[in-house]
């Protein structure tokens, strides 16, 4: 996603649209600016104080327990003075020293007001697995990948980018992390605790998938009923029942479609998660980190995951084929009968069209960008993949669409601005610009499944 910047001038695209609402939206840029440049500024002073701390400790010769000690007077010298906890402050002096150290390019964006407090978290959070030495490239890629993506959408590029400067593979890694899985229960207030999961992201991605549905399911068999009113709960209420009773019982006690002593319709309901497995990272997963396969919205897993996952799926897989220098989407098969043009969507989009959305396009709508019933053609250059929650507000907003070349999309606000999004092209294959700009096609094309 790319922002144009707003016209000095009200436009002919700005007429109809209120006023009031563009100054105050430049009043809250022009604030979002003065704050970056505030929060670095005590960024670089909570680090200024840490190091300050380690240097005198280390005059010292001082012993880790030392060093500690001294962070933890500085920190609580600092909470009494803003009446904030001396442990909270204490962390903050750690992150700050971690961007001032080995992030000086994402710091340097968040002070010129290119990026957000947010993309730096994103960049940072991304970043904390790497080794230190590492880091410098992974910073001044990181910045470089961030313009105009947002935070949701950032991370999981810079997710597949860290993966490429780890000198360990990720199925190494994921096997080491998969030896932390576990649950544990953290008691709460008012008779509730958190039941927390550490799995596989797969794992739980495909948990929370199945929940979702579940409960959508209950939603809209309640609302077909004429006892709607007999049952309020909210979604996020479902899924915990629903949870309870399949932990509980091995199936849906909740079920409106049960009509005897088995399970309903709503226990047939299964998982539904979308993966991006290259070829050539099956066929070569010592390096898998190059081009790792995606769980879509949510960044890399292990090729070995991928492979068992594309082995062992019951569902229409397809075949991706991709131009190898721009990773562009070229045309999509599959083995199984289903829809081309579907095929070709959940391939080319991967995630909802809006700007910055990052749900993972098996969760979101096919929409005709120019209405079918105002004569909007069904094909790929008027079709792309919004979620519920966008697929309205483009219907009842004026927020307007503009289908371009390509698949990229150019919405503009009620206020005139304009934000593109364009497809997510995949890894290129290939890694190189070949002389002739027109390179020919590919013996054998990069084909992410």
């Amino acid at each position: 996603m790319s922002s144009d910047p707003p016209p000095d001038t009200p436009s002919a695209a700005t007429a109809g649209h209120p006023a009031g609402l563009s100054a105050v939206l430049d009043d809250a840029l022009r604030a979002g600016s003065e704050l970056a440049a505030a929060e670095v500024a005590r960024t670089r002073a909570l680090a200024a104080a840490g190091h300050l701390a380690l240097d005198v400790m280390a005059d010292r010769r001082a012993t880790a327990r030392a060093s500690e000690m001294a962070l933890r007077e500085v920190a609580s010298e600092l909470a009494a003075a803003e009446g904030l906890s001396d442990r909270s402050v204490q962390s903050q002096i750690g992150r700050a020293m971690t961007l001032v150290d080995d992030y000086p390019q994402t710091l340097a964006a968040w002070e010129a007001g290119v990026i957000t407090r947010a993309h730096v978290h994103a960049i940072a959070d991304v970043g904390a697995p790497l080794p230190v030495d590492a880091r410098a490239e992974y910073d001044l890629l990181a910045v470089a990948t961030a313009d105009g993506l947002s935070p949701g959408r950032l991370r999981s590029r810079l997710a597949v980018l860290a993966e490429r400067l780890q000198p360990a593979t990720l199925t190494e890694r994921h096997q080491r992390g998969r030896d932390t899985r576990c649950v544990r229960v953290i008691t709460g207030v008012d008779g509730m605790s958190d039941l927390i999961a550490t799995l596989p992201t797969v794992l739980a991605v495909g948990i929370y998938d199945r929940l979702s549905r579940q409960a959508h399911a209950l939603v809209d068999a309640r609302d077909a009923t004429t006892e709607s009113g007999t049952d309020d709960r909210t979604t996020a209420q479902l899924r915990a029942d629903i949870l309870a009773d399949l932990l509980l019982t091995a199936a849906p006690d909740a079920d409106p479609t049960r009509t005897d002593d088995g399970p309903g319709a709503l226990g047939s309901i299964r998982a539904r998660v979308q993966v991006v497995v290259p070829a050539l990272t099956m066929l070569r997963p010592a390096e898998e980190n190059l081009d790792p396969a995606e769980l879509v919205g949510h960044g890399p897993v292990d090729a070995g995951t991928a492979r068992a996952l594309a082995e062992t799926t019951s569902l229409p897989w397809d075949r991706v084929v991709t131009h190898p220098i721009t990773g562009a989407v070229l045309y999509t098969d599959t083995y199984h009968r289903g829809s081309a043009i579907d095929r070709f969507l959940r391939a080319r989009d991967r995630h909802c069209r809006w700007p910055g959305c990052t749900v993972p396009a098996v969760r979101a709508e096919v929409d005709h960008t120019h209405d079918y019933a105002l004569g909007g053609p069904t094909d790929v250059a008027n079709l792309a993949h919004l979620c519920q929650r966008h697929h309205t507000q483009k219907q009842f907003t004026r927020w307007r669409v503009t289908p371009l070349p390509g698949g990229v999309l150019r919405w503009t606000s009620p206020t005139g601005r304009t934000y593109t999004d364009e497809p997510l092209p995949y890894s290129p294959a290939v890694r190189f610009v070949p002389d002739d700009p027109s390179p020919p096609e590919p013996d054998v094309p990069a084909a992410p499944f």
